[in-house]
């Protein structure tokens, strides 16, 4: 199938459920009680997606918002009342039926609010084309819509255009845990579902390196569907376009905290726990974002830290031995790769099969936010107890 089919099998698609009122994709978990105070009905029951905007709560009065895929405007009109009167929001859809509904209804939303005139602009264009100025954008969201686009990366450069430096993203969409094959990819009713069109996370997350992003980490993650052994999951990401006018002269240096030993960065930097290493002036905004701030300690000259400096963070498996249940952790960033204290090297994207022991390790407090979970067992999975490394120990 064609790019231009596919795009246009999804338009109608996504025309027929804003007529009829058909539910599309998984539920997003957006508190309906609160929006329905200042927007319509009609918008509410034609939201669809993946996720809902968390990017929204880093959003300033005064800020320059676009959604990618707008439909019929739920996450703009939100976006709306975050930013103020004084600040701008974008709307962009390929769906005249879409398109018109938002429309008609950002007067009403303004009312609501108490402005004296939308701040909500609604263009038709495509993803991998924006109708977008230049570096004009503070943050960008999208809400299971990238899914849909045949040429993903090519949206990945557009979005990395249109922001400016300094801007960040954050967008839920579908990703999958293998490379979807090619019997799903020409599924057209599973391209609507947001299934057809998912990339698998390591492919999803290097286009937007490739586009120039760093820090790119997940926000939350959800297990979506599994078909035919395939998990399909629905994932927030956040990632950063960097100012290019930072003092690069400017030294400061980093040391890593934990709990990863090492990590290797999207620069091909790598840091060991404890040890202090020099990082110019241009990176140093991006390990005060979250979530490196909680990772690292910013110091104008070089530290060393003992290992019982109570601010370093180590978690070591318990010494018992494993029990192999199925389970894979998918590393989700912020790094290109990182290495905890029993040396399983996690690549980002990439899914690593996991012992009970290392689950529970990954599953503390401090290594939870970087990872998601799937368990690919089709049963129960053995209970046995086995030694998992080379010498006959345990890892």
């Amino acid at each position: 199938m064609s790019y231009d089919g596919i795009t246009q099998r999804v338009s109608d698609r996504y025309a027929r459920a804003a007529a009829t009122g058909e539910q599309i994709c998984c539920p997003t978990g957006y508190n309906f009680d609160d929006l329905k105070t200042f927007i319509p009905e009609q918008v509410l029951k034609i939201s669809y997606g993946c996720g809902t905007p968390a990017g929204l709560e880093t959003v300033r009065s005064g800020e320059t918002v676009l959604d990618i895929g707008s439909g019929g405007g739920i996450d703009c009109f939100e976006a709306s009342r975050q930013v103020g009167q004084t600040g701008l929001v974008i709307g962009i859809d390929m769906t005249d039926t879409m398109l018109d509904i938002a429309r008609r209804h950002a007067p009403v939303v303004a009312r609501n609010l108490g402005y004296p005139s939308s701040n909500v602009e609604f263009r038709k264009g495509m993803a991998e084309a924006m109708p977008v100025e230049d570096s004009s954008v503070d943050l960008i969201i999208s809400n299971c819509v990238i899914n849909l686009a045949p040429d993903k990366c090519k949206v990945f450069r557009e979005m990395y255009r249109v922001l400016r430096p300094g801007g960040r993203f954050t967008i839920s969409d579908i990703v999958s845990d293998q490379p979807v094959p090619q019997y799903l990819v020409h599924d057209t009713e599973k391209w609507g579902n947001c299934l057809s069109g998912a990339l698998q996370v390591s492919e999803y997350m290097g286009g937007m390196v490739v586009a120039g992003f760093l820090g790119i980490h997940q926000v939350k993650f959800t297990p979506w569907q599994v078909i035919d052994g395939l998990h399909f999951l629905s994932v927030t990401l956040t990632g950063y376009k960097l100012s290019e006018t930072a003092e690069v002269d400017r030294v400061r240096f980093a040391t890593l905290l934990g709990p990863f030993s090492r990590v290797m960065d999207e620069l091909g930097q790598i840091y060991q726990r404890g040890k202090s290493r020099p990082v110019n002036a241009h990176a140093a905004p991006l390990l005060k974002a979250s979530p490196f701030q909680s990772l690292f300690l910013l110091t104008d000259s070089p530290v060393s830290l003992e290992a019982s400096d109570s601010r370093l963070c180590a978690i070591l498996p318990e010494q018992v031995p494993c029990v192999w249940k199925g389970d894979y952790a998918i590393f989700t960033g912020p790094f290109a790769e990182a290495e905890d204290d029993d040396h399983h090297i996690f690549r980002r994207g990439i899914p690593l099969e996991i012992c009970s022991k290392t689950l529970k390790v990954l599953e503390s407090d401090p290594y939870r936010p970087h990872f998601a979970m799937i368990n690919r067992a089709t049963g129960e999975g053995s209970s046995t107890q086995v030694a998992c490394s080379p010498s006959g120990g345990c890892c």
